[in-house]
């Protein structure tokens, strides 16, 4: 495979689009101080905006009380302690409006090792006037100023009936309807949207209720997973990530971002699988897929990507206390960063300008992308196709086109063999619990050693030879 980068020649900046959110557990693990401890480490190190969790109306949350006489008692004191940390840090929430309090639910259905509840309100009044008070709580505290920053998304997933949603997309739109006319009831300014749904759904259905009823609705939100268009196919999930297609999630983006018109678009999960128990979500696999997902979508007018999740601190089916376990997290309980955490740091080496490439003898499993900004040029590589698919390590010679002289080069790589922990944690012999030393061997084993890139320079620029291996990525970093 034979690379040229044209480097006088641009197609568009950089976009960090991924970086806008990150994704958690439900709110209550937002109370402890692991989970705050590695979220200040993935906004030290990536600059993620914005988190998003599950749950922020959940009855561990002690939202919604009933007094002894009866009446309602809205209690926002945990929420309060998670939005002063996220402001101490420099982040802001991006709230779901999720799930039901028991006192205002219409039925006992819910979901989770936590239980959340998924089913409508008793009274969708009461719904709103919750809605309303908390909003107008978050505006009194932090001022109109910084929750105008904010969004506030109704519910999560409402399209999947009886797992997330007790209801009907016409419930939904209710719920929609009273969340977003009480958050406007406070302030004009403050953000809504919806409807927060799995497989790219009910886009154009939501706009048209809204346009319809004359209701509120300032951005798009939904989720997707490759293994969405073959669910079914297959009993585990390795089954059906090997029927979905390379590139999918590319397909679906599009097209949603196509549905959702002049509104904008914010993908609030992604990964790939929707399973917290995937041991693809542990390894190199998982690095190669995030690398190659993320700049075959940049610059196709997403707002906003939130990787599902920065933590393996995630209770949907109770936390596990196996340091591999496949959670959906960059970061596993210990804090260990996993190949998806090394693929963020790639992608974070990524800066200013898109620089236009010409491929020749192509490999049908490899991409590439590369920059130029201040620190120089960065050439990012992956090698990605579905399991049980056809995928080979490849040799690729690249051409620096434009420049004949740089002061180094070199290279940080993501395989079975370099910044892949839980390999090293297998060798320990797979231990369930580790000890301080432990898990600063496996820190060690998940670190990217910088590799010296041999290179010459020619008449036709700089000349540099890197081979990728199956399921892997590489950023090249050349300093002019």
């Amino acid at each position: 495979m034979k690379v040229t980068v044209l480097t006088d020649k641009t197609r568009g900046r950089v976009d960090r689009y991924w970086a806008k959110c990150v994704g958690s557990c439900h709110a209550a693990t937002a109370l402890r101080e692991d989970w705050r401890r590695q979220l200040k480490i993935c906004r030290d190190e990536f600059g993620f905006e914005y988190v998003r969790f599950h749950g922020l109306l959940d009855d561990d949350m002690s939202v919604c009380l009933i007094r002894d006489d009866g009446s309602l008692e809205y209690s926002f004191f945990n929420i309060d302690s998670i939005f002063d940390y996220l402001l101490e840090i420099g982040m802001k929430p991006f709230i779901e409006l999720s799930f039901m309090p028991t006192p205002l639910a219409s039925g006992t259905k819910t979901v989770f090792h936590y239980r959340g509840n998924i089913t409508p309100p008793k009274d969708y009044n009461d719904w709103g006037k919750l809605i309303y008070t908390l909003t107008d709580h978050l505006v009194s505290r932090y001022g109109i100023d910084e929750v105008k920053t904010w969004f506030f998304e109704v519910w999560n997933e409402p399209n999947l009936r009886n797992f997330f949603w007790a209801g009907t997309m016409e419930d939904y739109f209710q719920l929609y309807k009273y969340a977003a006319l009480a958050i406007k009831k406070v302030d004009e300014r403050l953000a809504v949207g919806g409807p927060s749904t799995a497989v790219d759904a009910w886009i154009p259905q939501l706009r048209e209720f809204c346009e319809k009823e004359n209701v509120p609705l300032d951005f798009i939100s939904t989720h997707h997973y490759p293994t969405d268009t073959a669910f079914g196919f297959g009993r585990t999930i390795e089954d059906q990530m090997a029927n979905s297609k390379r590139g999918i999630l590319t397909e679906r983006a599009k097209k949603s971002r196509a549905e959702a018109g002049p509104l904008p678009l914010y993908y609030t999960e992604w990964n790939n699988s929707p399973s917290p128990r995937d041991p693809y979500h542990d390894i190199p696999y998982n690095a190669a897929f995030i690398v190659k997902t993320v700049t075959e979508n940049m610059n196709i007018g997403l707002s906003g990507y939130s990787f599902w999740t920065f933590t393996d601190i995630f209770e949907e089916c109770g936390l596990s206390s196996v340091p591999f376990h496949g959670g959906f997290g960059l970061l596993n309980i210990h804090g260990i960063p996993k190949p998806s955490f090394r693929a963020f740091q790639l992608l974070s080496k990524l800066d200013g300008d898109l620089l236009e490439l010409d491929i020749a003898d192509a490999s049908p499993t490899v991409d590439c992308t590369a920059s130029r900004g201040e620190n120089g040029i960065t050439v990012l590589i992956s090698n990605y196709n579905v399991p049980r698919s056809q995928i080979d390590a490849a040799d690729i010679s690249f051409t620096l086109k434009g420049i004949n002289k740089i002061s180094s080069a070199s290279l940080l790589r993501i395989d079975e063999t370099h910044a892949n922990p839980k390999r090293a944690w297998v060798e320990m012999g797979s231990p369930n619990y580790l000890n301080r030393e432990q898990i600063e061997a496996l820190k060690k084993a998940s670190e990217m050693v910088p590799e010296q890139v041999t290179w010459t320079a020619g008449e036709d620029g700089i000349k540099f030879d890197v081979r990728i291996e199956p399921l892997s990525a590489i950023a090249v970093s050349i300093a002019l």
